[in-house]
Formats: structure tokens, sequence, C-alpha cells
């Protein structure tokens, strides 16, 4: 029978044979012959039924996924250690190999939070192709070798989550509390977004609040590379003078430079020049100095093709080669968060809008990054805030009991484990990246000011 098919039902079957493929791909030969002997008898069905419509459609593609991936898992996804399979791979004659899943198998034990560890299937592994293998433990080899790590791993390529879904989609439910097979979508519209004033405007003169120091990122990789963790030192340069024809296009607009970290680069800067711009906040610290990064692959090759766009007035920043192809910056003073977060959304457009450039999406997870920790929207919103009654002790202990029931995280002025400022300021940011919208991240973070700001008020009694 003939259906009628709509652009929209072939976009949407298109997106899911995608998957389809990138998931039989990393089976192993007899999981493959498996699947596709399962799919074929599927496929018959399907076509003997033949119902028409988008909803049908989709539906049936949904269910092949799924049972693909109920092959893949050999019917449960077992997170247990089979003893004849560890002495197997820790005494395997690649080293890499051998390494990477004897101790995240003994993290298990040891440190049950890395929850990479908590979540590694050595069945799973066993499951998928050699090649398939030895790209899976790129992705865990830093929980493995930190096994104090919190997420413990990091994609290599913008295809990972989709390829090795069993393992990476158990990995993201764990870690932003969601539901297994959560979809994310991006949305920047402020409308109806519950919790916003009437008249739109996040006003912080309203809470009584002065001017406050405000900055909002995201970080973006583009879908033409491999993600930094597997890069070649020749991927990185690459990828910088490709951001270098870019710049020249966003200094039209918004001025400033580049500042290149790369030996011999017509931008390079000094010794000097580096730290000032990372003292002011504008530049990355030294990647090969952070375990967690370099046994991940992220900090290889430091400081080729690593680099920072800063615009003429200092408000809008670019990293190039940190833990994402880009980190997307906007800074401001003020004291109406949409302002901010309205510079962000005008300089992405920009970024995006020249020729040849295009961020990694997911139809599933959203923007594409390269720790789990930030798909989704991939960003970060945060606020200096003086809470002096608060942090009467020195510490920020009481502000973070006080934030976290109202998904606030808090940070000391240089990141997270560094000290708050010495007259009590703080940095405030919303917790969550993956399925919340841009718009409900900026209203959360203005709804979590104010209740902050009743908070402080309280301790002062």
């Amino acid at each position: 029978c003939a259906l009628p098919i709509s652009a929209t039902t072939m976009a949407s079957a298109s997106r899911m044979l995608r998957s389809l493929r990138l998931r039989s791909s990393s089976l192993s030969k007899a999981a493959a012959a498996a699947t596709v002997a399962g799919l074929g008898a599927f496929s018959v069905n399907a076509v003997a039924s033949c119902e028409p419509g988008l909803d049908s459609v989709v539906t049936r593609l949904e269910k092949v996924a799924n049972r693909l991936e109920a092959i893949a898992e050999g019917g449960d996804y077992d997170t247990s250690v089979d003893a004849a399979l560890l002495a197997k791979y820790s005494n395997s004659s690649d080293g890499y190999i051998a390494s990477c899943i004897s101790k995240i198998c003994a993290a298990k034990v040891t440190n049950p939070s890395n929850i990479t560890a908590s979540l590694f299937s050595i069945k799973y592994f066993d499951s998928l192709s050699e090649a398939a293998q030895k790209a899976l433990a790129m992705c865990i080899n830093s929980g493995a070798q930190n096994a104090d790590s919190g997420m413990g791993c990091y994609a290599m390529s913008p295809t990972d989550y989709d390829t090795y879904g069993p393992f990476f989609s158990r990995v993201i439910a764990a870690y932003h509390k969601v539901p297994r097979g959560s979809k994310h979508v991006t949305d920047w519209n402020l409308s109806g977004v519950e919790g916003l004033p009437e008249d739109g405007q996040l006003d912080l003169t309203k809470l009584g609040l002065p001017a406050l120091s405000m900055r909002v990122r995201v970080g973006r990789n583009l879908s033409d590379f491999k993600l930094p963790g597997a890069m070649s030192a020749a991927d990185r340069l690459r990828m910088e003078q490709k951001m270098c024809v870019a710049f020249e296009k966003l200094k039209q607009k918004f001025g400033g430079r580049y500042h290149s970290l790369t030996p011999g680069h017509p931008d390079h800067i000094t010794n000097d020049e580096y730290n000032a711009l990372v003292k002011g906040h504008k530049m990355f610290k030294d990647m090969s100095d952070d375990s967690y990064l370099a046994d991940a692959g992220i900090a290889s090759d430091w400081p080729v093709g690593r680099g920072c766009y800063v615009s003429g007035d200092g408000g809008f920043i670019i990293w190039v080669g940190e833990e994402d192809h880009l980190r997307i910056m906007c800074m401001n003073k003020g004291t109406v968060l949409n302002e901010v977060f309205d510079r962000l959304k005008t300089a992405l457009d920009t970024v995006e809008s020249i020729e040849g450039l295009k961020f990694a999406h997911s139809d599933t997870y959203g923007y594409v990054t390269s720790c789990p920790t930030n798909l989704g929207t991939g960003m970060r919103a945060s606020v200096h805030m003086k809470c002096p009654n608060l942090t009467a002790d020195g510490t920020d202990a009481a502000c973070k009991a006080v934030c976290k029931p109202l998904g606030l995280s808090v940070r000391g002025l240089g990141g997270e484990h560094t000290p708050i400022g010495a007259d009590g300021t703080v940095d405030i940011s919303p917790s969550a990246r993956f399925c919340i919208s841009e718009a409900q991240i900026v209203t959360a973070l203005y709804t979590g000011i104010k209740n902050l700001v009743a908070e402080e008020a309280t301790a002062k009694k």
C-alpha cells in the first residue's frame, strides 16, 4: 500500500533511522545478527499492517529503536561485575582497555558516587565490537583514572550519546534527575513562563537590590569536528583557524580581538598577557594541570588551538578549545536580568549565522557538550550577590542550605571550590541545564534571587 508521507513525517522518520544506524554500528557481530533477525521480523509485521499517519510511523520506529536497545543490552542492563569478564579485560593486551576497565569496576566499590562507575555495565561493554569498546573506554577513562569523579565521563563525538545510548541514557537520567528517555526542548521565549513578572522585565531594583554583576555562558561544539577529547593537534589547529575567520566578522559588529595561545599564530600572546586575561576572568586556566580533563584527552596538546575572543567592551567573550570547542559568554553589571540574556542570544545568533558554522545539536539531548552535565541548554547563568547575614560565619554553608531547595548552586567568586568574597558576596546560579528551557533558567534565577533576598532578611533578625 502507498502512504501519503508528509515532509514532517519524513524528517521524523529520518531522525529515528539515524539513531537506529548509530546504535547498531556499535554492536558486536553476534548482537548485530540478532538485531537484523529481530528487526526483519518486526519490519514484515509493520509493512503487513501498513497503517497511515505520522503517529503510526513514528510509533513503529520508536518500537524498533526500543527493540534494538533491548537486544544490545541483552534484555537487562546489568551493572554488576562479572568476574570472568573482569579478568578478560583486566588482562587485555591493550593496556588502555586493561587500565580503564579494571579501575572503573574497582570504583564501583570504592567510589559509588562516581556516576559512570556505578552505571557501567561490563556485560554491555562485552557486547560491543572491538572498535566500539575502545571508543567507549575513551569516554569513561576520566572516571576510571579519577575515582573521586562526580560524573566521570565525556563524549568523544557528537553522536556518542546515541551510539552508546544504553550507557549514556542512564548516566544522563541519574545526573539530571529526569526519567530515562526525556527529551530536551530549546526555547528562549519568555512568554508564558511561570514566575515571570507581568511586564516581562526581571528587574532587580524591585527586589531592593543594586546593580549586580551578571554572567551567562553556554557551551557549544561545531558539528563537523570530533569533540575535544578525541581531537588531534591538527584538528585543534583547523578548528581554531575556522573560528578565526568567524572572529573577523564578529569584530565588525562587536570590535575587540582574538588572543591565541598557539605558538606562531598571528594573534599569539605572551605569558604576561595570558596571565592578565586569566586574572581578569577573560581566559581559562592551564588545562594540562587538570587530571580529569587530561585523562579525558581534553587537555591534550596544550596550548595548541586554544585562545579567546574578547569584544571591544569586554562584555562578550568566546573561549576556544576548552572543555567544549566554544564557551560563549556575556557579562554585564546592571539591574535587569533580561539584558544579559538578550545579548547572549544576539551573540549566538550572530556566530551561527556565519557561513560554515553549525553547532552540534541532538533531537533528544539539545545542544551537545563534552560532559553530560552540560547537555541541553549548555547554559550557566549567575549573579554575584552579597549575603552578609547568611555568610556571617565566613563560609557559604548556610547560603547553600537555603539555596539548594530553591534549585540554586552557590560558589565562590573564582568558581567551584573557591572562597566567597570578604563582604559575603557569593556566586548564585540555577543548577538545572537539561530538560529546562533557556527562558525557564533566567526566570528561575530571578525567582531564586527573590527568595534569597527574603532569607537574607530573615537571617538578620
